[in-house]
């Protein structure tokens, strides 16, 4: 069984997508004790760090002994072998699905409205001063405007 649920690298999926893959392995790896999830990614692996850690708390929901051996197994795992989630919105999305299984955050389902972005001083990042900012703006990981520099 194979199951795609890629994004754009460098970004952060959807709260509903990373509740999706993770019930998805929680369904797989509970149907029978012989089944194992194999995760595959393309680009940096911050990407799969995300998944990780959100399965790590997604897991924490039913704990056992042998689930507690497993958490265990798959922290030493992240630890030696992925990346950490290094995009402060990978980060914040992995607090932000905490919250949800937590219950201290609630999805809103309403659309939100971006009327206008205020910029207050340019950074001086150039010897000569300032910047060249731009702004892209993403709908369900689609970009739908990007700003002349």
């Amino acid at each position: 069984q194979v199951l795609d649920f890629g994004w754009p690298d460098m970004h952060t999926p959807a709260l509903e997508k990373i509740c999706s893959i993770c019930k998805a392995m929680d369904t797989w790896l509970n149907s029978a004790a012989h089944n194992v999830v194999v995760l595959h990614n393309k680009g940096n692996r911050g990407r799969l760090g995300v998944v990780v850690a959100a399965y790590m708390h997604y897991s924490n929901i039913s704990a056992s002994a042998d689930q507690a051996l497993d958490r265990f197994a798959m922290k030493r795992f992240y630890e030696d072998k992925v990346v950490p989630v290094g995009q402060p919105s990978q980060k914040r999305y992995i607090h932000y699905f905490s919250g949800l299984l937590s219950g201290s955050i609630k999805m809103n389902n309403k659309p939100l409205f971006l009327h206008h972005v205020i910029m207050h001083g340019i950074p001086n990042f150039e010897s000569k001063g300032g910047c060249r900012p731009f702004l892209k703006i993403y709908q369900a990981m689609q970009p739908v405007y990007t700003s002349g520099i």
